[in-house]
C-alpha cells in the first residue's frame, strides 16, 4: 500500500467518523428525550447533561472534519473547541432554569468561547 493511499484511507476514516459523531451530537442535543430513550437510556434523564454531552460531540465531529480536510492542527483544534464552547454557552442558555449557576456560568463559557475565536483569528493572519 502506498503512503499516499494509507493517507487516503485515514482523511476518509477521519471524515466517516466525524460526521457520524457530528449527527450523534446534533440528535443529543436537539433531541435529548430521544437520543435518551434511543441509544442511550442511562438513569436518570438529565436533558442538560445530554444537551452537553451533543455539544461536546459536536465539537469532537468538526475537528475530525477538518482534520479530514487537512486544515492546520491548530485550526482542527481551535475549531473543534470553539464549535463545542460556543454551543455549551447555548446548552446553558437553554437549561438556565434547570440549575447551576447561570450568570456566571453562562459569561465564564462565552468568554472562553471568545478567547478561542480570538486565537484563531490571530493564527489565521500568518
Amino acid at each position: 500500500m502506498t503512503t499516499q493511499t494509507s493517507l487516503r484511507i485515514v482523511l476518509v476514516t477521519c471524515a466517516a467518523l466525524g460526521l457520524i459523531t457530528l449527527v450523534l451530537g446534533v440528535w443529543a442535543f436537539v433531541a435529548p428525550m430521544s437520543f435518551f430513550e434511543v441509544l442511550a437510556p442511562f438513569e436518570p434523564y438529565n436533558r442538560h447533561f445530554l444537551h452537553d454531552a451533543g455539544v461536546l460531540q459536536i465539537g469532537v465531529g468538526v475537528a475530525m472534519l477538518l482534520a479530514a480536510a487537512r486544515r492546520s492542527p491548530v485550526e482542527v483544534a481551535l475549531g473543534g473547541f470553539i464549535a463545542f464552547e460556543a454551543l455549551h454557552v447555548v446548552s446553558h442558555v437553554i437549561d438556565r432554569d434547570l440549575g447551576g449557576r447561570p450568570a456566571f456560568d453562562i459569561t465564564a463559557l462565552t468568554v472562553l468561547t471568545l478567547a478561542g475565536v480570538t486565537a484563531l483569528v490571530v493564527s489565521r493572519r500568518k
